[in-house]
């Protein structure tokens, strides 16, 4: 591939929520996703509707660009007659091409995105169900089988502040942190980055544990009130454990290092014959030790401190990353179509990602799995529909459909390892990927099920009725629009990247399409 060229339309609704205009502008470095595109042009225009407002959504901005960009994928490998991975496999960056820079002005720092697709192919069964696809093709079964297929990045971690100021954000993307110890040997840790639902009180309680070498059942996460927290940007684009966890690291490293002299000092020793090791100060070459709970109690009573020496441990501190971090994936997905009915009833879907370190696997999965059924329920089930008055007639969960877990697979999923150099425990992000990998993956996947029928797009959601309309117009013979897959011959490799025809808004933006309600646009 030779360039890219986007000109987006996108619906704002009736009026600017909160980051509206910084969605599309979000996706606009993620066009070009994971592929070496050596011209790149961005154009984007706004405009505003009587429809509903829009505002973030999980994934900001980058759903939207992946679904383009996979979708074209498989349209160009259609068009030159080769495996829609193979076509991918030629044009991605290569793992030992990392640090790399990309069209649109990102510099990926890591990633291995050959060893998570071999391990997504091997785990999926790729082959075997290529070999059934044909098979089923060639007896003309009623139910046929499409293989869908998303790799994606995602630039997340959603700082640096310098950036933030070059799109004329109103805000940083700092994130804040405090730590307390108390006299009973307990810890608060005092969070901006405040949860609701991702685990940050275990995950931030694990982390302290470890880095001060304090008992995990003797931590406290306070969040969530400007009372406890007066300092923070909160919680979006997959930014909690890569700037706020950041930010709590480098508050326990300043509680050893204020603790670090007064434990010299009850010890008789230097500074610099210190060691500090599981929550202990240990004298180098003794057994002369202080365990740091107990500095907190002397230091609390005060009677033996150096001179000058502040009576409290605690400390603060604030992170503010120099760039993203860029976890990325293969997601593959299985779906049987009843060619009758119209009916895409997903198979499998096996998905492996590379969120650099993991903290917590558990909460790892939790998020995965809550992503791609977020991802699913766009390509298959949810949509917001009006009337031709402009009445949003899916008001209520009674006409806007909302899967179950019956209506969903279990998942395959796995991961693979190439730690983030931006930040000092290689962590990436895990919170948007399988909502911003699965819509591609189960949209190419129906579409894979009927291309032999004459069929090369269909629009989401991806409903039977849908499927059933575009066979019944493939095979009375009446045209198709075909998706349009090759660069217009306007782009040269000389051009720069370009990103305009809007304002820019805050990374917490998240996907919404022209229907107001979360589509994909």
């Amino acid at each position: 591939m030779t360039g890219l060229k986007v000109e987006l339309l996108t619906d704002m609704g009736a009026y600017l929520g909160l980051v509206t205009p910084g969605i599309p502008i979000l996706g606009a470095f993620m066009f070009n996703a994971i592929y070496k595109f050596p011209a790149y042009r961005f154009v984007c225009t706004n405009v505003f509707t009587n429809k509903n407002w829009t505002d973030a959504y999980r994934g900001a901005g980058r759903p939207e660009a992946t679904f383009a960009i996979e979708r074209l994928m498989d349209e160009l490998a259609a068009e030159v007659g080769v495996d829609p991975m193979e076509i991918r496999e030629r044009n991605w960056i290569k793992h030992d091409e990392f640090p790399f820079s990309t069209v649109a002005g990102l510099e990926y720092d890591s990633g291995n995105y050959e060893a998570a697709t071999a391990k997504a192919k091997e785990l999926f069964g790729y082959d075997a169900l290529r070999a059934e696809q044909k098979q089923r093709r060639e007896a003309g079964d009623t139910v046929q089988l499409g293989i869908g297929i998303s790799t994606f990045t995602e630039m997340c971690g959603l700082a640096p502040s310098r950036v933030l100021g070059a799109l004329s954000y109103g805000a940083g993307g700092w994130e804040h942190a405090s730590i307390r110890m108390l006299p009973s040997g307990k810890v608060e840790v005092i969070t901006g980055s405040s949860a609701h639902g991702q685990g940050h009180e275990t995950a931030w309680s694990q982390i302290v544990a470890d880095r001060l070498g304090v008992s995990f059942d003797d931590i406290e996460v306070l969040h969530g009130d400007t009372q406890i927290s007066p300092r923070g940007l909160d919680t979006y684009g997959s930014r909690s454990l890569t700037v706020g966890g950041m930010a709590v690291i480098a508050a326990a490293d300043k509680v050893i290092e204020k603790a670090k002299p007064i434990a010299a000092h009850l010890l008789e020793a230097n500074s610099d014959d210190l060691e500090f090791s599981a929550g202990k100060f240990n004298v180098k070459g003794t057994n002369s030790s202080v365990g740091l709970t107990d500095l907190a109690l002397a230091v609390f009573a005060a009677h033996n401190l150096p001179d000058g020496a502040e009576p409290s441990l605690d400390a603060e501190a604030t992170f503010d990353p120099d760039n993203f971090s860029f976890p990325h994936g293969t997601h593959l997905c299985a779906v049987e179509v009843d060619t009758e009915t119209g009916e895409a009833k997903i198979r499998n879907y096996t998905c492996v990602d590379d969120i650099g370190k993991v903290v917590n696997p558990l909460i790892v999965e939790g998020q995965v799995h809550g992503g791609l059924v977020q991802g699913i329920a766009q390509a298959l089930f949810e949509e917001a529909v009006y009337d031709d008055s402009g009445t949003l007639v899916t008001g209520s969960f009674v006409d806007y459909l909302v899967p179950s877990a019956a209506d969903l697979p279990n998942f395959t999923t796995d991961r693979t390892e190439s730690p983030s150099t931006t930040n000092v425990l290689g962590v990436k992000g895990v919170g948007e990927a399988g909502t911003i990998a699965s819509t591609p993956a189960v949209v190419n996947a129906v579409v894979d099920a009927v291309r032999h029928l004459g069929i090369n797009d269909i629009e989401m959601p991806c409903s039977p009725h849908r499927i059933w309309t575009a066979l019944q117009t493939a095979s009375s013979g009446a045209d198709t629009p075909r998706t349009k897959t090759m660069v217009d011959d306007d782009v040269n490799p000389s051009h720069n990247a370009q990103v305009s025809g809007t304002d820019a808004g805050d990374g917490s933006a998240a996907a919404q399409g022209s229907n107001g309600q979360g589509g994909l646009a």
